[in-house]
């Protein structure tokens, strides 16, 4: 039940950020909005840190494959998309489409068992969910 209640705080965080940095862009720059919010981000977690666990951050040199430590070039463009889309469509139907899409890759990684996860079979209850979804996004759109 926390993961379910967890995973609705990080949607609703998701949405409320998005505005906010779109809102942020239109003053400073798409480039100087996105830098602050790295940077805030970065100084929110050494706070954070500096009062919890306190890990050694050279640990960080053990992870392998290399590649996986690309996760915050990944964030600076999820925060440079969600701007632009967010900007371009509105916050609710960047949302919609921005959730779908994490949805289907999210699928696809299970599926194939990339980047380390453990491989899922196919399950057609999803893939229903899933074209449920695609179809939520075009009533969603009509007009």
């Amino acid at each position: 039940m926390a993961g379910f209640l967890i995973a609705l705080l990080s949607g609703a965080l998701m949405s409320i950020q998005g505005v906010f940095n779109t809102q942020v862009t239109k003053t400073t720059g798409l480039w100087v909005s996105n830098t602050w919010v790295q940077f805030s981000a970065f100084l929110a977690c050494i706070a954070v840190w500096l009062f919890t666990g306190r890990d050694s951050f050279m640990t960080v040199m053990k992870v392998e494959p290399k590649y996986m430590l690309l996760g915050g070039v990944i964030g600076a463009g999820i925060t440079w998309t969600v701007i632009q889309s967010m900007s371009a469509l509105g916050p609710a139907k960047a949302a919609l489409l921005i959730v779908t899409a994490q949805l289907v890759v999210a699928y696809v990684i299970e599926l194939f068992g990339m980047f380390g996860m453990e491989k899922q079979p196919l399950d057609w209850r999803k893939v229903g969910g899933l074209v449920i979804a695609l179809i939520g996004i075009t009533i969603f759109q009509w007009e």
